[in-house]
């Protein structure tokens, strides 16, 4: 019987430190563990336009994005969990009122409002994606304006009570620390992505591993018996069976080597 192996991408196959080393281990461990049968999944919050070359090099049999709002096996669309247009806009306009920064995400890119507060956080965000090639020219206000989930940050006088009473009705609110929230539609998230893939696929849950670092993995987490955490993600560490080394000390090669899958 196949396993199935389902990966963070940010702080656990990548570095969150602007460099985002990919170990070599990690290269390598991911190739023995395809080629002893293990089927591999990214499942991350990044939206799916944003899973880049480095990431894909690795031959991962599909992707979860978005926080299981995007569903790919061997290339083919298996579930994408489309917003409406009028839904999006109607969102974007209560946010203007909350007074917070989002930055809205959608699988083909990002949208930006401005007519929301700046702030540092969202200009770090913006010198990232130019450096990373990303385009940051679309606006809430564009014609084609529409997202999948999207992220705020907390901004001094912002309205967090009005934005947890309303955005709350319709999506999962994460807490990512420091004022930096993660936004999911109701029904969405890692865990039921896993549980969609496990169906189709016909997997035992027993065969289902899951490796991750931070808050927002901590649903994928929960949803397999056999769960990881990345070495230096404390906060995680009662959540999971095992504490693997840090991404940079072989974490990845050590966990699926624990879990006798390589």
């Amino acid at each position: 019987m196949r396993s199935v192996i389902f990966f963070d991408i940010d702080g656990t196959l990548i570095s969150e430190d602007g460099l985002m080393t990919l170990p070599e281990s990690t290269r390598t461990a991911i190739a023995k563990a395809r080629k002893n049968g293990c089927l591999t999944f990214v499942n991350t919050g990044r939206t799916e336009f944003n899973v880049n070359k480095k990431i894909r090099s690795l031959g991962f049999d599909g992707l979860i994005c978005g926080c299981g709002t995007y569903i790919e096996y061997n290339g083919n669309t298996l579930f994408y969990n489309r917003l409406s247009a009028d839904f999006c806009r109607q969102t974007a306009y209560l946010i203007r009122k909350t007074g917070l920064t989002p930055v809205y995400e959608h699988k083909n890119g990002y949208f930006f409002d401005d007519f929301a507060p700046k702030n540092a956080e969202l200009e770090y965000f913006l010198n990232s994606f130019v450096e990373d090639g990303i385009s940051i020219d679309k606006r809430v206000e564009d014609e084609a304006f529409i997202f999948d989930k999207f992220v705020v940050w907390e901004n001094p006088h912002c309205d967090m009570k009005l934005f947890r009473q309303e955005i709350g009705k319709n999506f999962e609110i994460i807490d990512r620390g420091g004022g930096f929230y993660e936004n999911v539609p109701l029904g969405c998230s890692k865990a039921t992505a896993i549980e969609f893939i496990l169906d189709k696929l016909n997997i035992p849950i027993e065969n289902a591993y899951a490796i991750g670092d931070s808050a927002n993995d901590l649903p994928m987490l929960k949803a397999v018996p056999n769960s990881i955490a990345m070495g230096g993600s404390e906060s995680i560490y009662p959540y999971v069976s095992y504490i693997t080394t840090p991404l940079l000390e072989d974490g990845i090669y050590n966990a699926l080597a624990h879990y006798k899958l390589i």
